[in-house]
């Protein structure tokens, strides 16, 4: 198994899997194949945003307005509003969501799972953001600390999903290959 960053490592671990799988009515395993391509895309699209001046403005400013505590663990699903997660998730992959989802669904997780599970992480991951800007200096630091950050998080997605990293220098190997040719390195506003 290839290591993850300790960053990437934690998001995951302060999931609360059984209880998302129960709202879903899902398997719990099901559910965390889910999350390991799930998670990497969200940070990929968040990461591509960041790469523009404004799109680091923008999504900086709505971690300002997410809660640290949602992703202090324990996560507890009733701190999380998945319609704010629609809107994150609508934002970050703007009109290729359907194809970011159904390309996450080809990767064994099922589309109609990731389609599910995406309002619920997108919410809890500005929240882990959110509590690494507090960490870094919050978004008075600003000029790139978020992109850092990012960065940091998504080298282990790169060496993480299966095992090996394609591509030469995007983060989250053949996903991120996927993200960035849908994405296109970054979104505005």
């Amino acid at each position: 198994m290839a290591d993850h960053t300790p960053a990437l490592d934690e998001l995951r671990a302060s999931l609360p899997i059984d209880q998302i799988a129960a709202r879903l009515g899902e398997d719990p395993d099901a559910v965390r194949r889910a999350v390991d391509v799930a998670l990497p895309a969200l940070l990929g699209g968040l990461h591509a945003n960041a790469q523009d001046p404004g799109g680091e403005a923008s999504l900086t400013e709505a971690l300002g307005q997410h809660d640290a505590q949602v992703a202090t663990p324990p996560v507890d699903l009733a701190d999380v509003d998945e319609r704010d997660g629609q809107q994150i998730t609508a934002h970050i992959f703007g009109a290729q969501q359907d194809q970011v989802v159904q390309q996450l669904g080809a990767t064994g997780a099922g589309s109609g799972l990731v389609q599910k599970l995406l309002p619920i992480l997108a919410p809890i991951v500005l929240s882990y953001l959110a509590k690494q800007m507090g960490a870094k200096g919050g978004a008075a630091a600003g000029g790139g600390v978020l992109g850092s950050i990012l960065s940091s998080v998504l080298s282990g997605a790169a060496q993480g999903s299966g095992g090996s990293s394609r591509s030469s220098g995007g983060p989250g190997g053949a996903l991120g290959d996927v993200l960035g040719g849908l994405l296109g390195g970054g979104r505005k506003g």
